[in-house]
């Protein structure tokens, strides 16, 4: 049996004017340039192609400025395509920028009603779905308040209850449900799964990179405004982590093989201190293929790399990394002392290469980490060199469990 399309995008791109000021864009503007090209293109799409059929939930993923926000608005209508086309087989229900539709003024239940009708339903039919929406949205009485005394969390929960319960055949999600709590979170997930089931279409665009490998069937790569790729969830986050260090150009063609180095994902205002008989002089993340990268998948192995000068000879250094999460909370770590790595002294003008590897059982999330250089002089412990907060790293998982680590638990259930 054909697929039918509910969504065809066909060479599409959106151009933007950029002018060195106003008054060549006043002149461009009204035909007084001549023959002069007075602004400088810049592409925000450059000849995009995409088919999503009928049922699939297709990821759309990139950095930012990378046009998928862009795309959305121009397959729902906001904004118009340079050039190409867009083939819209359905009703779209869109959940793009927070506030997008809403009237501020308007209390909650207005701003149902106004949604509902841009979107081309009666009163009639916005009054039977109403009860539905407010047990979605879960806001209570703040429903007859004015939506601009919303904290962002509420607003969002009425958006995506709008969105999700008007019976939409399409709906396309930009990032929004990043704002909600992670209750609220659950609840519109369980919402995408019946969707599937349902045989509805959904676009999504997210950061959550766990989320994508896990709900979607198809993800496509945007980098620059170009299509680099679309495939299999996880081989495109492959494609995405080795855009964000710098090894997958427009062109497609890998940098590697040219031997470019990735530049280090080094966090800003890194904490340092020590006596610097021996320094850190890089520090990176590697994954199970050997890319540079700062985001790893759980239950993936992975590799963190020191590079250590010796400006003097130091007898016996210990080399260490630990990982915190965002709020500070140390959660593990290791060092060669530990690991009973290395006992060697290591003599000035040397440089030391350490690299831990081990596998990912993290939840998904946010980390950082930091690394050490220590040891005993005179028996005394010593600092040399220590950074904080050094480098970030995302855990991209599909299957979150209770705290900090995935026990990989095996079960086995007999009914008798």
């Amino acid at each position: 049996m054909e697929k039918e399309y509910a969504i065809r995008i066909k060479d599409v791109t959106k151009m933007y004017k950029l002018y060195p000021g106003n008054k060549a864009r006043f002149l461009d503007t009204f035909g007084l340039a001549g023959k002069r090209r007075l602004y400088t293109p810049h592409y925000a799409l450059n000849n995009v192609n995409l088919d999503i059929f009928k049922g699939e939930t297709v990821g759309i993923i990139g950095t930012n400025g990378s046009g998928k926000s862009t795309l959305l608005k121009i397959i729902t209508g906001v904004l118009n395509a340079t050039e190409g086309e867009v083939e819209v087989n359905g009703r779209i229900s869109a959940l793009l920028e927070l506030g997008a539709g809403f009237n501020m003024e308007y209390n909650g239940i207005e701003n149902v009603y106004l949604n509902g009708t841009m979107i081309g339903f009666s009163k009639k039919e916005i009054d039977e779905k109403l009860p539905a929406i407010l047990e979605f949205a879960g806001i209570g009485d703040y429903v007859y308040q004015p939506v601009k005394t919303y904290s962002s969390g509420m607003f969002v929960r009425l958006a995506f209850a709008v969105a999700i319960n008007i019976d939409p055949e399409i709906l396309i999600v930009d990032e929004a449900l990043s704002v909600g709590d992670v209750f609220f979170q659950s609840k519109c997930y369980h919402k995408f799964e019946e969707f599937k089931k349902a045989g509805k279409t959904i676009i999504f665009v997210s950061h959550d990179l766990g989320s994508v490998v896990k709900y979607c069937d198809r993800v496509m790569v945007l980098n620059n405004g170009v299509k680099l790729k679309e495939g299999d969830p996880a081989e495109m986050i492959d494609v995405y982590k080795r855009v964000l260090v710098g090894q997958y150009p427009a062109n497609g063609e890998s940098t590697e093989a040219a031997g470019s180095v990735a530049p280090e994902n080094t966090n800003e205002g890194t904490l340092e201190y020590g006596t610097k008989e021996a320094h850190i002089t890089a520090c990176y993340i590697t994954d199970d293929h050997g890319l540079k990268t700062n985001a790893i998948i759980k239950g993936s192995e992975f590799t963190v790399h020191l590079e250590i000068f010796f400006e003097e000879k130091v007898e016996k250094p210990i080399f260490a990394f630990s990982i915190k999460d965002v709020k500070g909370t140390e959660i593990t770590g290791t060092n060669t002392m530990f690991e009973r790595a290395f006992t060697e002294d290591v003599e000035a003008g040397k440089t030391v290469t350490v690299s831990f590897t081990q596998k990912m059982d993290l939840q998904g999330g946010e980390y950082l980490l930091s690394f050490g250089v220590t040891g005993f002089h005179l028996d005394d412990f010593t600092v040399y060199h220590r950074l904080y907060n050094a480098l970030s790293v995302s855990v991209i998982s599909e299957k979150n469990t209770v705290g900090y680590y995935d026990m990989n638990s095996k079960i086995e259930i007999d009914v008798k």
